[in-house]
C-alpha cells in the first residue's frame, strides 16, 4: 500500500486524500533521469497504479524544470550489469505504468518537459503547464529519435504534419502554443500551477473510478481498429458499469440532489 512507500532524495511522494503526488526531485539537473530516479519512479508509478485508495496521480517536479530527459552525464550506454536494451526497458516500464494504470495521471509541467521528459508528460492523461512551461522532443538535436512514446502521442494529439515538424526539428512548443494545439489542458501562472493541478486531480479523484478506468482504456485503444471495434469496447465496458454499485450511487445522489460518493465497486 502507498502509505508504506517512502520519499527519497530524488523522488518525493505525498498524499492528499485520494490524490498521490510524485515529485521528481533533482532540481540542479532540471530533474534529469538518472539510474536511481528511474528505478524509484518506476516502482512508485506501479504502486500508485495498484493502490485502490489512490484515485488520481499528479506527476510534478521540483525547481524550474519538469524533466530534461535522460541524464546525459550518466549516459545510456550498456553497463556491466545491464544491457542498453534493459536500460531502455526500465524507462519504458515507467511509461507503461502510467498508461496502463486504471486511474488518471495529471502532468504538472513547471518548466521544460524535454526529451524523455516530454514523453512522460505526453503519457499522462492531462497536462497543466505554467506560462513558462514548454514541451520539446529534442532528441533529434543530438542525433537521436524519441524513445518514450513521442512518435505515438505527438501525431495523435497534433496531427501528422505538425508532429513530423516538431519531432524532426526538435521544436520548442511554448505553453501558449501547447494550449492551442491541445497538448496542454490548462496554462496558468507559475504561482497557481500547484493549486490548479491539485484541484483538477481532486475533481478526478471524486469521479467514479470504474467509469474513469473504462474511459481511459477505451480512448487509448481507439487509436487502432474500426468504429465497430470501438463500439464493442464501449458495449463491454458499459455493461459492466451498468451492474456496478457506483451507478446506483450516482443515480441515488442525482435523485437526492447531493454529490455522489463513488466506491469503485
Amino acid at each position: 500500500m502507498l502509505p508504506a512507500m517512502e520519499s527519497s532524495d530524488v523522488l518525493l511522494i505525498e498524499r492528499e486524500g485520494a490524490v498521490a503526488r510524485l515529485t521528481l526531485n533533482r532540481p540542479s539537473t532540471r530533474n534529469a533521469l538518472n539510474e536511481e530516479l528511474i528505478r524509484r519512479l518506476r516502482a512508485a508509478v506501479l504502486e500508485v497504479g495498484e493502490d485502490p485508495s489512490v484515485r488520481a496521480v499528479i506527476l510534478g517536479a521540483s525547481g524550474e524544470g519538469f524533466c530534461s530527459g535522460a541524464d546525459l552525464r550518466e549516459g545510456l550506454s550498456a553497463s556491466p550489469d545491464r544491457t542498453l536494451d534493459e536500460r531502455i526497458d526500465e524507462l519504458h516500464d515507467v511509461v507503461r505504468g502510467i498508461v496502463h494504470a486504471p486511474k488518471p495521471f495529471v502532468a504538472e509541467v513547471n518548466g521544460g518537459a524535454v526529451g524523455f521528459g516530454a514523453d512522460l508528460a505526453l503519457a499522462c492523461d492531462l497536462r497543466v503547464l505554467s506560462s513558462t512551461g514548454y514541451i520539446q522532443e529534442k532528441f533529434v538535436k543530438i542525433g537521436l529519435m524519441p524513445d518514450g512514446g513521442g512518435t505515438f502521442w505527438m501525431p495523435r494529439l497534433v496531427g501528422i504534419g505538425r508532429a513530423l515538424e516538431y519531432l524532426m526539428l526538435g521544436t520548442k512548443i511554448e505553453a501558449s502554443l501547447a494550449l492551442e494545439l491541445g497538448l496542454a489542458n490548462r496554462v496558468v501562472e507559475p504561482s497557481a500551477l500547484s493549486e490548479t493541478s491539485a484541484e483538477l486531480a481532486q475533481e478526478l479523484a471524486k469521479g467514479p473510478p470504474l467509469a474513469l478506468a473504462q474511459i481511459r482504456k477505451a480512448v487509448r485503444e481507439s487509436f487502432s481498429g474500426t468504429i465497430d471495434d470501438a463500439l464493442k469496447r464501449e458495449k463491454s465496458g458499459q455493461i459492466g458499469l451498468l451492474q456496478s454499485a457506483d451507478l446506483m450511487e450516482g443515480v441515488l445522489a442525482w435523485v437526492q440532489r447531493r454529490d455522489p460518493k463513488f466506491s469503485g465497486k
